[in-house]
């Protein structure tokens, strides 16, 4: 359902956030340059007051509370800090350069650091709360929106039933959905009616208050699209198309203009170098952290991994890492020795291989801690899609032979494949895990990143890995 004024919640939230840390600064700066505190008063707060009206222009002018419903908090603090930045260098240069109590210089720094510290703080706190209230708004049902699917063959079902599955999570109610001539076999008619074709789309969308619609078609319906986003055109409604695996992996595509020929030009960089360093430097800090304030909690591991069953400690096995080269990835055992005597074998929840003390290390990923000595000598990173051994990437290759796109990057601990999907027990699972891989690599950042960490420690404590 359409209701614009949720979006002036966030805004409301940060008006007051911004208030109170003009207050607060106020008070601070006091403090900084060793003047007598005035009382709180009525000029103070319709100061402050003012400040809060710019922050939430500013944000406003950033996009902020545009597609409240479309933002993760995550994001949004990594994006509030820029927009603090950018505010603060405002407000210092127009307001407190020429503050005349300033005495020396370096009592700038402190006034524009304070003031920075303390909006950030009452900002992302703000945020916070606005984006916990709104999520908890749609896990009860009471924000929903109202959902188009375009397609009724396999692409278009999967969408579905991944979706509403999910549907305390994203909001997403499927009213009806829209076939195509072309499409041999509809499997949405069992969970889904329809009202009409193609033809009756923007009928559709007016007559059931149609707020999202999902394009999910199939490779031979794709001569569809271009007659669907036609009709989508002027529609209030937010458009999703569900790609094809060969078309995530293209990259980033630009325009180029050679000659009079414009180009599509492939981007293969996948995120900018200094985020590729600092990624870098904070696996290696990470491992460190680990590897060394966390020894006494990983000889506990052992030694209950020790005495749960004969056998070594730790389990070493071929995996293929980045530019398809080979490394000997560790992890705590949690099998039985000799699991593997007629050939590699993928793990199951009712595995007998698995010993009792293993079932529990892979609920709460134990297992994989060892592999932060992976991530130390380079091997792998903290968040990555998770290495396979050859002899299965043979047989992925077969289905998908796109799966050689995954050893661009460093394999990862934690991956979006495992967070989103979990482990694969066979090979048709791991190429439908492929699509959360795929999707991570072509929109790889340090925030996204931040985001499947939190997500793998939250399944960590609820003990939903397997």
């Amino acid at each position: 359902m359409k209701r614009p004024y949720y979006s002036l919640i966030p805004a409301s939230l940060d008006f007051i956030a911004s208030l109170c840390a003009w207050i607060l600064f106020f008070y601070n700066r006091k403090q900084i340059l060793h003047e007598e505190t005035e009382a709180f008063g009525i000029a103070l707060i319709a100061n402050a007051a003012v400040i809060g009206v710019f922050w939430v222009g500013l944000n406003t002018l950033a996009g902020s509370y545009s597609d409240i419903f479309g933002k993760t908090r995550i994001k949004e603090l990594f994006k509030g800090f820029n927009h603090t930045l950018i505010g603060v260098v405002i407000i210092f240069f127009t307001l407190l350069l020429d503050d005349q109590g300033v005495n020396e210089y370096h009592e700038y720094y402190k006034t524009f650091g304070a003031y920075f510290i303390i909006q950030f703080i009452c900002t992302s706190i703000s945020k916070i709360i606005s984006f916990t209230y709104l999520r908890e708004q749609i896990s009860s049902g009471k924000i929903y929106f109202n959902t188009l699917l375009v397609g009724s063959g396999k692409a278009a079902r999967k969408v579905y039933d991944e979706l509403e599955k999910r549907k305390s999570t994203f909001g997403f109610s499927f009213v009806t959905y829209l076939p195509t001539s072309e499409t041999s076999t509809d499997v949405c008619a069992p969970v889904l009616k329809s009202i009409g074709d193609l033809e009756r789309i923007n009928t559709v969308i007016h007559r059931c208050h149609i707020d999202r619609v999902m394009i999910a078609l199939e490779k031979e319906e794709h001569d569809y699209l271009e007659q669907v986003l036609g009709a989508l055109e002027g529609e209030s409604v937010k458009t999703n198309i569900i790609p094809e695996n060969y078309q995530l992996i293209l990259g980033s595509v630009k325009v180029k203009l050679l000659s009079n020929l414009p180009l599509l030009e492939i981007n293969q960089d996948l995120i900018p170098v200094w985020q590729k360093a600092l990624k870098r430097l904070i696996d290696i800090v990470a491992a460190l952290g680990v590897l060394i304030v966390g020894f006494p909690f990983l000889f506990v591991v052992g030694l209950l991994t020790k005495l749960s069953s004969k056998g070594p400690v730790f389990y070493k096995q071929e995996r293929i890492g980045k530019d398809a080269k080979p490394f000997k990835i560790i992890k705590f055992r949690s099998m039985y020795m000799d699991s593997e005597k007629a050939g590699p074998a993928l793990a199951n929840d009712k595995d007998s291989r698995i010993t009792p003390w293993g079932k529990i290390m892979r609920k709460t990923r134990l297992d994989e801690f060892p592999q932060f000595y992976n991530v130390l000598k380079g091997d792998m990173s903290l968040v990555g899609p998770r290495p396979e051994r050859q002899f299965f990437i043979d047989q992925i290759m077969a289905q998908a032979p796109y799966y050689k796109h995954l050893h661009k990057v460093r394999p990862g601990i934690t991956s979006m494949g495992q967070v989103k999907f979990g482990y694969a027990e066979n090979v048709d699972e791991m190429v439908e895990r492929l699509r959360y891989d795929i999707l991570y690599i072509e929109n790889m950042s340090l925030s996204l990143d931040f985001e499947i960490m939190l997500d793998t420690v939250l399944i960590m404590f609820q003990g939903r890995g397997k």
